[in-house]
């Protein structure tokens, strides 16, 4: 009989583990080197709001240019866009139907599977089919972006806050 079974580690645990090191601990690291609470806010937000960009493929590319132009960090710009890219399929007909309704254009029928379907099939064809549609996305979600963004900064300016003052306690816990 083994004595010394290794401890059961669940996907739960390995979750916690990676938003702790390689999320937490980022944040936690950024601000030990003198990042402000403001600017770590800013690139969390923009990530966010950029992730549910509805043209799929584009959303890496924007958080870099982004990025460069406002001088945010690219490692947390982009590990926040990659960790809230489910948004992007989430919020896609959402977006489509509300910039549907902002341009007074008819609904177009679709489903998620038709088009990466229809993509798939011929890139050349689906623009044609759908590519107002997309138009429609982008107007929907350039209507939703400055308002949530703007709630999503102050959200995140709290947080990175509560973060940096407790990295200047010398009491403080030891955080990642």
């Amino acid at each position: 009989m083994n004595t010394l079974a290794m401890p059961k580690v669940t996907f739960q645990d390995r979750c916690r583990q990676f938003w702790r090191e390689r999320v937490v601990g980022l944040l936690v690291a950024q601000l030990r080197q003198g990042i402000t609470p403001q600017k770590l806010a800013l690139t969390i937000t923009l990530g966010v709001c950029v992730s549910a960009f509805p043209i799929v493929g584009t959303t890496s590319l924007m958080c870099f240019v982004i990025g460069i132009w406002l001088g945010l960090n690219q490692p947390v710009i982009q590990l926040v866009n990659w960790l809230a890219s489910p948004l992007q399929m989430g919020l896609f007909a959402p977006f489509v139907r509300l910039g549907e309704h902002l341009m007074r254009a008819p609904r177009v029928s679709f489903s998620i599977p038709e088009l990466w379907q229809k993509f798939h099939a011929s890139p050349v064809a689906f623009f044609r089919e759908f590519g107002l549609t997309g138009w429609h996305g982008i107007v929907g979600w350039g209507a939703v972006v400055p308002g949530a963004g703007l709630l999503l900064y102050f959200a995140f300016l709290a947080m990175t806050r509560k973060l940096a003052a407790a990295l200047n306690k010398p009491e403080s816990p030891s955080l990642p």
